[in-house]
């Protein structure tokens, strides 16, 4: 069986839409992708993004808010960042891998209703895109 594809999701505080980012990519297809998260400046992980994910009954086991700093020798075959400040933080980290930019509301400072499970809704529909696309390969 060929190695799983490593994938690093990235944003500021890795608070919300990297670990729903993670945690999603692991309840998709764990089989294919290994997921990690981190943030340029992280927090703690906001516990709306835990309900979120739990409502859809996705497991939150071993999720934390990690900085960049521990990946950065790290080898993925993809680093995904989730907003367009992030993209610009990792352009000059040393981290292999393809680089993909997804931009997603945080959902943290959005005034919209229900925005933890909106914010979840969009980046699982952009995850089942992507699994579908890279297992083609």
């Amino acid at each position: 069986m060929p190695a799983k594809s490593r994938v690093l999701f990235v944003c500021i505080a890795n608070a919300a839409r990297s670990q729903l980012a993670e945690a999603l990519l692991r309840h998709t297809d764990s089989e294919h992708f290994e997921a990690y998260s981190a943030g340029s400046a992280p927090t703690q992980v906001d516990p709306r993004t835990i309900a979120a994910l739990a409502h859809l009954g996705i497991d939150t086991t071993g999720l934390r808010s990690k900085s960049i700093d521990e990946f950065k020798l790290g080898e993925f075959d993809y680093v995904i960042t989730l907003c367009d400040k992030s993209a610009y933080e990792c352009e000059p980290l040393p981290i292999s891998g393809e680089r993909l930019a997804w931009d997603f509301e945080d959902p943290v400072t959005s005034e919209k209703h229900d925005a933890f499970r909106h914010t979840l809704h969009e980046i699982h529909e952009r995850i089942k895109m992507f699994v579908l696309v890279k297992n083609k390969r």
